[in-house]
């Protein structure tokens, strides 16, 4: 809406109006809104939920493990029995790692076996609010709607994204917890709607006649001044390929053998489906990830930033010639909304940072994922989402792998737990009195680990998939 005015603005010559015509601008201004509201936003939505008494039910009673008869058994660990054993520690023993304080406390001074928790460094969340991701919807919405031009295809494909992914979302926190069912909506009610989300993105970008590309794009120097020569606009099927020099692949190029006729259809045919997969991949991946406090949001908010980066470059005809990169006409509006979804996040993690105020639940979860990859699929660069998305890979691999091992009659399977973050905040002694003979391939070292290191060095990881991101997409290139 700010867009149109100061564009009104800059027609009569207002002083400072012509600030908006500039992306970085609409870009950083975007990022602050989106900070500030979720921030005010948050603040108010916290107390209203702690009036209603609107918590979080599946983490109120964490199964456990206490050692119980000089044996290792999964119960439910209370808050308040942990907070009444670790009271009672001296200081030199709050000072010991979890395994050297067992050592030291198994027995007390008449012989008697005390029940220490295993799970002492991984704090049980009580009374703590959910719906969370409603603060990162509507600092999102807010800055684009303020800052972002509407009539913009791409703006109104990521609007459309936040909006359904966040109704689905919502509807399952809804019943999940005004309802007591744990498992909320069906799982395949949930992947049908990815999917729509997946058709809808896909269908637009085949028939909306504003979405086009300019594969080459030359920068040339005439009279001191540079000239860009581009391609002609054209609707495609290339995308950016990782890890080669020189080389967009083109999906219609694979199937030649078709015929001119039927290449590019099928070519449009595997499009589709790699977004439809992109969309469904990325987003339960980052709903398994959201598993401690600012896990999900610090991982994804590094990505959008990569996203951004790139979509930035791709946006500008002279960028995108230098670094030999597809442009995009009018992509700069997905920059737009990526600034302004990052400082929606950041302000999300001012009250979700350990120990959490709030939980997203699957408002927030399933959208932020369904933003990730539409914005990489509107700027060609789905299969970077392979590297960038990787902490997301390996949560959905630890799912899949848990489900393997259950079906396959609980024999062997990679991790100990799953979601990833969960293997190594629980002990492989707990493995093997819940699986018996089961084996694992990674036990880790033994070493409980407090979640906020968990969460740092998922952040970390995320980080360094970023920056090779970045560099096989613009340097390498």
């Amino acid at each position: 809406m700010l867009y149109y005015l100061f564009e009104y603005l800059q027609e009569t010559n207002f002083p400072g109006a012509s600030l908006f015509s500039y992306v970085s601008f609409r870009a950083m201004t975007a990022a602050f809104i989106a900070l500030i509201v979720s921030i005010w936003f948050g603040k108010h939505f916290i107390n209203r939920m702690h009036k209603k008494k609107v918590f979080e039910n599946q983490n109120r009673n964490v199964p456990g493990e206490k050692i119980a008869d000089g044996k290792l058994i999964p119960v439910p660990y209370t808050l308040d029995e942990k907070d009444e054993f670790i009271k009672n520690l001296s200081e030199k023993e709050r000072k010991l790692h979890i395994t050297q304080l067992i050592a030291t406390k198994t027995k007390d001074q008449n012989g008697n076996v005390n029940n220490i928790p295993y799970d002492l460094y991984n704090t049980e969340k009580k009374d703590v609010p959910t719906f969370g991701g409603l603060i990162i919807l509507v600092a999102t919405i807010v800055s684009c709607l303020l800052i972002g031009k509407l009539h913009n295809i791409y703006t109104l494909l990521l609007l459309a994204t936040t909006i359904i992914l966040g109704a689905l979302g919502f509807a399952d926190d809804y019943i999940k917890t005004f309802k007591g069912k744990k498992d909320g909506i069906k799982p395949i009610t949930k992947i049908v709607v990815q999917l729509i989300v997946g058709i809808i993105v896909a269908a637009t970008l085949r028939i909306h006649p504003a979405v086009v590309i300019n594969e080459t794009v030359n920068v040339k120097i005439e009279d001191n001044k540079e000239v860009v020569v581009k391609s002609p606009d054209i609707k495609s099927t290339r995308t950016t390929m990782p890890f080669v020099k020189d080389w967009n692949i083109n999906y219609a190029n694979l199937f030649k053998w078709a015929g001119e006729k039927w290449m590019y259809t099928l070519g449009w045919g595997l499009l589709i489906l790699i977004t439809l997969f992109a969309v469904l991949a990325v987003s339960n991946g980052s709903n398994l990830n959201d598993g401690m406090d600012g896990m999900a949001a610090g991982n994804t908010a590094v990505m959008a930033v990569t996203l951004g980066i790139i979509a930035y470059i791709s946006s500008n005809a002279v960028m995108a010639g230098h670094l030999n990169q597809i442009f995009v006409p009018n992509s700069e509006e997905v920059v737009v909304f990526l600034s302004g979804f990052v400082g929606a996040l950041l302000g999300y993690l001012w009250y979700n940072a350990y120990p959490a105020q709030i939980f997203m639940g699957d408002t927030g979860s399933l959208t932020i994922g369904g933003i990730i990859a539409v914005s990489a699929i509107i700027i060609h660069k789905e299969l970077m989402l392979i590297l960038l998305c990787g902490v997301f890979l390996f949560e959905i691999l630890a799912d899949f792998d848990s489900k393997i091992f259950i079906k396959t009659g609980k024999k062997h399977r990679i991790w100990k737990y799953a979601p990833l973050h969960d293997h190594f905040r629980k002990p492989y002694r707990y493995f093997k009195e819940r699986w018996g003979n089961a084996t694992v391939s990674f036990k880790g070292n033994g070493r409980l680990q407090h979640e906020v290191k968990i969460t740092t060095r998922f952040w970390i990881v995320s980080i360094i998939l970023a920056a090779i991101t970045l560099l096989l997409t613009l340097k390498i290139r």
